[in-house]
């Protein structure tokens, strides 16, 4: 991948390209980096590597070096055996849909694997260590940079992953007090039982030390999820919340407009109703918020699972830029998280799956049709019905969100007895 993805670069920019990469803590990475770095070198380009660091610091780091393309290997939020490369260019932008086909064609095309020496790549530990502490500056200065946490106690669960050195070190030099769990990769447990997937024992921490916030980052720290001092969970869509409230405070909050995407909790929508302010779904996935920041101009948006982004500042979703911030809005506000969230109340939802035979849209069959009109005029402003079908099995999801579970339960149940009859035969 690396020879093609320098082809291509090349000859769109007219000069041999110059990329940044860093990786997680997968014990597949170092290999990974060396047959990149082989294949891109063969190709003229020129690598600078920064080791171990988040998905977001190298985004930061193709930005400001410059670079013309930031790599990164990393299967985020995945178990320790997969593992992937995700590409940004120097805007923070994920690499473009055409390029990644050309890439894909050339891989599918190639009739021979060359397995580079491992031992023959040497990367310099100085030199990585530099970039990783120019992408802790940068961060410092776009979210933190009247910050100080002295006298606050942090709980940072970081996942074995790619923050378990960086996000001590940035918290405690703001002067937080930090308790780390969870820093001690070893190759394969990345996530394991932790991190922003497994939140009891950041919990269980947080009690235990009387913090005020818990923080969870997932394997590459490009969502964080939080812990309140009183141990309760507060998930992407309470964060957006949150965050709406002091970016408004600051004036940053451009028609009140939220991005969030088709599944976020249908309390974000009426917290932030509330108050005036419109929340715009897309289709699940980074990239399509990240499509809707920039074409309606709003200055926040994000995703339930934590991957928030705040585009004036950094086109990449970044966990830690996320705390700093939540941080800041608690310190600004003079409120604890738990306040800050407050007005915020998560509806009860059900999801129920149906395997159909095909996957014809459901505008197209009456009763379906039907069905879905009687339970939302039944859920009127308070509920949410979402259907789509998945897109990789034989399955019709029928999402169902409101005030009342038992209600809920058996709108989604009807509905997708309905949709069974009509396409499961």
């Amino acid at each position: 991948m690396g020879n093609s993805l320098a082809r291509h670069l090349a000859g769109r920019l007219g000069h041999a390209p110059r990329f940044v990469i860093g990786r997680d803590t997968r014990e597949s990475g170092a290999w990974i980096e060396a047959a990149f770095v082989a294949g891109a070198s063969e190709a003229g380009a020129v690598c600078e590597a920064a080791g171990v660091i988040t998905t977001p610091g190298v985004a930061t780091l193709a930005r400001i070096l410059p670079a013309d393309a930031g790599v990164v290997l990393s299967a985020s939020h995945n178990p320790y055996h997969d593992n992937g490369i995700k590409v940004f260019a120097p805007t923070g932008r994920k690499l473009d849909d055409a390029t990644e086909r050309l890439i894909e064609a050339d891989i599918a095309a190639a009739s021979d694997t060359v397995v580079p020496d491992l031992n023959g790549y040497q990367p310099d530990a100085a030199r990585a260590a530099a970039l990783r502490a120019r992408y802790l500056v940068q961060l410092r200065h776009d979210a933190a940079k009247d910050l100080s946490l002295k006298g606050n106690k942090l709980v940072l669960d970081c996942a074995h992953g790619a923050a378990s050195h960086l996000a001590p070190d940035l918290f405690a030099s703001l002067g937080a007090e930090v308790i780390a769990i969870n820093c001690a990769p070893d190759g394969q447990n990345i996530n394991r039982d932790c991190g922003s997937l497994h939140l009891e024992g950041l919990q269980e921490k947080v009690a235990e030390h009387g913090a005020d916030l818990g923080v969870a980052f997932d394997g590459d720290a490009d969502r964080s999820l939080f812990v309140d001092a009183r141990g309760d969970i507060v998930d992407g869509d309470a964060t957006l919340w949150a965050l709406a409230q002091y970016l408004d405070r600051r004036g940053e909050l451009p028609d009140g407009l939220v991005v969030a995407t088709v599944m976020s909790n249908i309390g974000l929508e009426i917290a932030l109703r509330s108050r005036g302010w419109t929340l715009a779904r897309t289709d699940v996935g980074d990239k399509y918020v990240l499509e809707e920041l920039l074409n309606s101009g709003a200055s926040i948006g994000g995703e339930q699972s934590g991957h928030i982004m705040f585009p004036r500042l950094s086109l990449a979703g970044d966990g830690m830029m996320t705390a700093l911030l939540l941080l800041q809005a608690m310190q600004t506000m003079g409120k604890p998280l738990h306040e800050l969230v407050a007005g915020f109340t998560r509806y009860p939802q059900i999801l129920v799956n149906v395997r159909v035979q095909e996957k014809k849209s459901f505008s197209e069959v009456p009763a379906i049709v039907s069905a879905k009109e009687k339970i939302e005029k039944e859920l009127g402003d308070t509920g949410r019905l979402l259907l789509r079908y998945s897109g990789t099995e034989p399955l019709a999801r029928v999402m169902i969100e409101g005030a009342n579970q038992k209600k809920i339960d058996a709108f989604a149940h009807d509905l997708a007895a309905v949709i069974k009859a009509a396409l499961s035969n």
